[in-house]
């Protein structure tokens, strides 16, 4: 039988062995196609060639936060975190956001329209179908003189039952959220992610009949993973390339503010 002195070297050698083989091993990161792959391209191409990365995007059938909590995903990034606080809630699990990257300005687009002026009496408005982006679409809706929420009803998950003021008799639509660009033509206003909206060549900045602003969004994108992989040297270095100065200047630089990364230098 080992002594103890030799069962601990072992035992430590065991652990070292364990993790230079997950440090070795491929991190996969769930993350949509625009522009949180193109970040993360942008990552392992130019600032860290070989950076152990297996990209998984996501399409209609995919629930990155469920992947994550069943094992078959190390990390996400593609959700802001008052939607990941509702996914957790739904799941029944705790993640862990390592890095707050960028903010995606939500956006109020229009086919039939170029002003918010010109919106008509019923006019109809396709707003996320989920609770956190149908809430955010409500306040930009109302910082837009569009509506007026009641007292208490711009808090965390406005409803439409907390509009208090509606003088054009608009009419709420709910959409799946990646399906919101194809309903321009079919509302009068659609209220638009910012990654849907790039994804089928709109540009927020320049597009949108109005825009969140910056400055205070809670809205900000971040890096997410497990509980027990939150100190993971891969994940560590991930978020840190991802909130470096270089991916700041390439987001300003790709994105024109339809993008706006969270680090300010």
């Amino acid at each position: 039988m080992p002594s103890p002195t030799r069962r601990t070297v072992l035992a430590g050698a065991l652990i070292l062995t364990a993790r230079r083989a997950r440090a070795a091993a491929p991190l996969r990161v769930v993350a949509s196609s625009v522009p949180h792959s193109e970040i993360l391209e942008f990552v392992t191409r130019t600032l860290a060639p070989g950076f152990p990365l297996k990209l998984i995007e996501t399409s209609g059938d995919i629930r990155p936060n469920a992947l994550l909590r069943d094992g078959d995903a190390d990390a996400n990034f593609f959700q802001h975190a008052p939607f990941l606080h509702a996914e957790e809630a739904q799941l029944g699990v705790t993640f862990a956001v390592v890095a707050a990257v960028h903010i995606e300005p939500l956006g109020i687009y229009s086919r039939r329209v170029t002003t918010l002026a010109a919106v008509p009496q019923g006019a109809s408005v396709a707003l996320p179908n989920n609770v956190t982006n149908f809430s955010r679409g409500l306040k930009l809706l109302q910082e837009s003189g569009l509506i007026r929420l009641r007292p208490g009803g711009d808090g965390a998950f406005a409803t439409a039952r907390d509009v208090a003021e509606n003088p054009k008799s608009l009419r709420f639509v709910e959409v799946a959220a990646a399906q919101l660009p194809r309903s321009l033509d079919d509302v009068s206003l659609a209220v638009i992610n910012g990654n849907y909206a790039l994804e089928t060549g709109l540009v927020p900045a320049r597009d949108a009949l109005a825009l969140e602003r910056a400055e205070g969004n809670p809205y900000a994108n971040v890096l997410v993973t497990t509980q027990a992989l939150a100190k993971d040297e891969r994940i560590l270095r991930l978020a840190a390339l991802l909130t470096s100065a270089e991916v700041a200047r390439f987001m300003r630089d790709r994105y024109r503010g339809s993008v706006i990364p969270v680090r300010t230098t």
